[in-house]
């Protein structure tokens, strides 16, 4: 080894000890007779000291002439700093260098390379094999690093196996788009990388593996946003033998130990609540239960009273605001503004202020009376010195909107906690939703998830009632993971392709290996897949999951670093038989 010790190690008590260090050079100060070195590596930072006098010339013009970042070795002894630094852990030790040999010279950084960086975005992820030497983001990696250790010991102790399933598979028509391989064996057929390993999974279990789990990289070709990326993480599982509660306690389970060991968080409850309450209650399938402001639908108090906005929509939902009837007209048309922006698109917002005298004013106070007023408030539970605020529309859209606006004031008053959890189960989703454009049903989830089972007579005469056997974990708003029980029989399977609008010969060339395989044995088996990112980023604080990703694409899908996607070679082109394939299309055209 280059070095005896590393950076972040050495303490009051190796004081007299000869050591060598390796790293990078923070910052050089340079005060003529002595010269100060923080050395960091990935472990901390050491200062450096080379005095005139005690260090010998040449080392003390050697060290004058140490830029930012570079690689340095040095050999000294562990002195007792004059000018202690509280703020880190060597911070009361600084090594008297007796040797320094430059390892390697570095360019000025294009930024500083400190927590409080001078460096945007763009130009980080640009040079982010430099970002990635910042504490700060490093300690994102630690934490993620943690994770993985952590689920493979909880899943190992639980009897799971990990196995790897194949990056390139084949293409189906469900879910996201796929990011497809050309196959130049096989010249104009094309493999597609995995948006999961969902039916290799299902195959496992038919092959009696009984406990599979896998971190493993997935891919979709889908529009990004804070929380996605064209390539990400999942904790995949699946388990044989087993129903829904099966699932819910050994995959609570898992987040639990991941919480306690990791942000030593201990959940002191979990409950469970239905699709159909998520939606009515907060808006959302994954709702943030960490505050109140649970919806109140209004439409028997607030209809025909001569308000046509009111009286035509489907639904008049509202939320209570503690503690707010005090806000002002500013304020309040500021709500009105948010909910007005493209994103959320309600039309308008009405407010009802309960003052603290018992008295109400209101915005729509031309078509309601107090009494009326009071009627809304009764029904919500408020007390003077709350404010109401309402939405109207068709029942989907003003859930929506009204649960965007709810998020936005948990935000503004302080009640979405950062280092406080609350997990959640989400249970029974629908298993289809009916499309207008294509007249046909689509799942909800995936093509193999099994309804409900005293749903099943449905399926024939009411299909868009039945509910999936499904459930998604949510903690602070959050989806962090989802899963099914699973079909197993092939002739439901067969069922359900046909109510998706599959013909029996689609269903045959996309899925046939998966039909024949429940042919042979096929155990009753569920699973759960978790977004891993999405975890490291919630147990870390951060709203980006490009945080915890060591070389994240941007927002249009691109690895600015190394500049890709990019173009091939005509020759590839060629090998890949795709150019020939342009050209006769444009020639068909």
């Amino acid at each position: 080894m280059l070095r005896t010790h590393t950076c972040g190690e050495l303490r009051l008590e190796d004081k007299g000890k000869e050591v060598t260090l390796c790293g990078w050079s923070q910052t050089v100060r340079d005060k003529g007779g002595v010269v100060w070195i923080d050395l960091r590596d990935r472990y901390g930072v050491t200062q450096l000291i080379f005095e005139e006098g005690v260090s010998s010339p040449e080392i003390l013009a050697q060290a004058s002439k140490i830029h930012r970042e570079y690689v340095l070795q040095a050999t000294g002894e562990v002195v007792e700093r004059y000018n202690k630094n509280p703020n880190i852990p060597t911070g009361d030790v600084e090594i008297r260098v007796k040797e320094l040999t430059i390892l390697n010279k570095s360019k000025t950084p294009p930024f500083l390379i400190e927590d409080e960086t001078d460096g945007g975005e763009d130009l980080r992820m640009k040079y982010r094999y430099l970002d990635l030497r910042r504490n700060i983001v490093r300690k994102n990696f630690e934490l993620r690093h943690r994770m993985m250790q952590e689920t493979r010991r909880y899943l190992d102790a639980q009897q799971f196996m990990e196995v790897e399933t194949p990056v390139l598979i084949k293409s189906t028509p469900e879910g996201a788009r796929d990011f497809v391989v050309p196959s130049r064996m096989n010249p104009g057929e094309f493999y597609a990388l995995p948006q999961s390993p969902q039916t290799f999974k299902q195959l496992l279990m038919v092959s009696g593996f009984d406990r599979y789990f896998q971190i493993v990289k997935c891919f979709r070709d889908e529009d990004l946003r804070a929380d996605r990326q064209p390539e990400f993480t999942q904790i995949d599982c699946e388990m044989a033998f087993v129903n829904q509660e099966d699932i819910l306690n050994t995959f609570e389970g898992l987040a639990r130990h991941l919480f306690k060991e990791v942000r030593g968080v201990e959940f002191k409850e979990f409950p469970r609540m239905q699709y159909a309450d998520a939606m009515r209650l907060y808006g959302s399938d994954k709702p943030d239960i960490r505050f109140g402001m649970e919806f109140v639908e209004l439409n028997e108090l607030a209809q025909n009273k001569g308000f046509n906005v009111f009286d035509q929509a489907e639904l008049v939902v509202a939320i209570k605001a503690e503690g707010c009837a005090d806000y002002t007209r500013k304020q309040l048309d500021a709500l009105s503004d948010y909910v007005k922006r493209p994103q959320i698109g309600a039309k308008g917002l009405v407010y009802v202020k309960y003052n603290s005298d018992g008295s109400f004013k209101s915005s729509v106070d031309k078509f309601y009376s107090e009494e009326d007023l009071k009627a809304w408030a009764d029904k919500m539970e408020a007390k003077p010195g709350d404010l109401l605020l309402v939405l109207s529309g068709d029942t989907s859209h003003t859930r929506r909107a009204m649960n965007e606006l709810r998020l936005h004031m948990g935000s503004e008053l302080g009640l979405r906690k950062p280092d406080e959890y609350q997990p959640l189960w989400v249970l029974d989703f629908p298993l289809l939703e009916y499309d207008e454009e294509t007249k046909r049903y689509h799942a909800m989830h995936h093509p193999f998830t099994s309804p409900k089972p005293e749903d099943m007579d449905k399926l024939e005469n009411d299909p868009g009632s039945v509910r999936a056997n499904a459930y998604d974990m949510v903690i602070n708003g959050v989806e962090v993971g989802g899963g099914s029980i699973r079909i197993f029989d092939r002739g439901l399977q067969q069922q359900m392709f046909q109510l998706l609008g599959f013909t029996e010969e689609e269903a045959r060339k996309q899925f046939g290996f998966l039909m024949d395989a429940f042919e042979y044995g096929a155990p009753p088996h569920g699973g759960i897949a978790f977004g891993f990112d999405r975890l490291c980023a919630l147990m870390g604080g951060k709203d980006s999951i490009r945080d915890f990703i060591a070389f994240p694409k941007n927002t249009s899908g691109r690895d600015v670093m190394i500049d890709s996607p990019s173009p091939i070679s005509e020759e590839q082109l060629k090998e890949l038989d795709l150019k020939l394939r342009e050209e006769a299309r444009n020639n068909r055209s």
